[in-house]
């Protein structure tokens, strides 16, 4: 028998396993985590009190019937912080010079309706859009049409193309901050639901200067007005690349983003 020669285990019953392919779009993914996995990163692991914008939510679709998207309050907010902060959406050129972009763009894996597979929106401009306007972004991309394929023609091509090809690719995008943006936006906020019910927190894949990665949500007594409350918290993970962020700007980015989630402005315009 040569060297490398395989010959299946006569003991194992032919039932015992399956085979699948490695899909096109878990190649991308792979190739993709290569070149992102080089960023050095920070992480920031924190509870946030949700339950004033929860609260805000469940009475919009009592009002209108219309279930408004969380993800879609938690980029409104991602959004409208960064705009603020934009040194945490910097991306580091060729030349060694930071690119920061004017729009935030949000990059937001989606599950599609039916099938079990996942598409992405990018929400262009996020900082000046609506919860509504937001939420309605997302919808389109779980309710639109896509091949079998779940990648269309570039994903079947990609998928099959060499991996010095696909690498070439990817170091064309993570060199260009401009092209990094076209493709796969800014700022990453990611929501997989892989918690269910209860505390957890999640490490998003890295890529991008800032990943938001919403997690559980959890019920904590709290002291409010000297009375103990039942409180909504949401685990959320929030990952910088510390080659173009440093601690105390992510400490002030962290801050706000909290403060704006907890007082749920963004979704008094949604009860009008």
């Amino acid at each position: 028998m040569r060297q490398h020669e395989f010959h299946r285990d006569p003991t194992m019953p032919s039932n015992a396993y399956a085979i699948k392919p490695f899909s096109p779009s878990r190649r991308f993914f792979v190739d993709g985590m290569d070149f992102g996995g080089r960023k050095h990163c920070i992480h920031g692991l924190i509870e946030v009190d949700v339950t004033i914008p929860r609260q805000r939510i469940r009475d919009i679709k009592e009002q209108t019937g219309e279930s408004i998207s969380f993800t879609g309050f938690i980029v409104h907010c991602c959004g409208r912080v960064v705009q603020t902060n934009k040194h945490v959406q910097a991306y580091r050129d060729w030349r060694n010079r930071l690119i920061l972009f004017n729009d935030v763009d949000i990059f937001v894996p989606v599950e599609r309706t039916g099938g079990g597979l996942f598409s992405h929106a990018i929400i262009r401009a996020a900082d000046r859009k609506s919860v509504r306007e937001i939420h309605q972004e997302i919808r389109r991309t779980q309710t639109r049409a896509m091949p079998e394929s779940s990648g269309g023609g570039f994903m079947k091509w990609f998928g099959r193309a060499p991996r010095f090809l696909r690498r070439i690719f990817f170091a064309m995008v993570y060199g260009s901050p401009h092209r990094f943006k076209t493709y796969m936006g800014t700022v990453m906020v990611t929501s997989v639901g892989m918690f269910g019910n209860g505390a957890g927190w999640g490490i998003g894949p890295v890529g991008h200067s800032l990943v938001v990665t919403v997690g559980g949500i959890v019920h904590r007594p709290c002291v409010i007005d000297g009375r103990l409350e039942s409180r909504e918290h949401l685990c959320l993970t929030i990952t910088f690349d510390h080659d173009v962020v440093d601690g105390a700007p992510a400490a002030r980015f962290l801050q706000q983003f909290k403060e704006l989630i907890e007082n749920g402005k963004g979704l008094c315009a949604e009860t009008e």
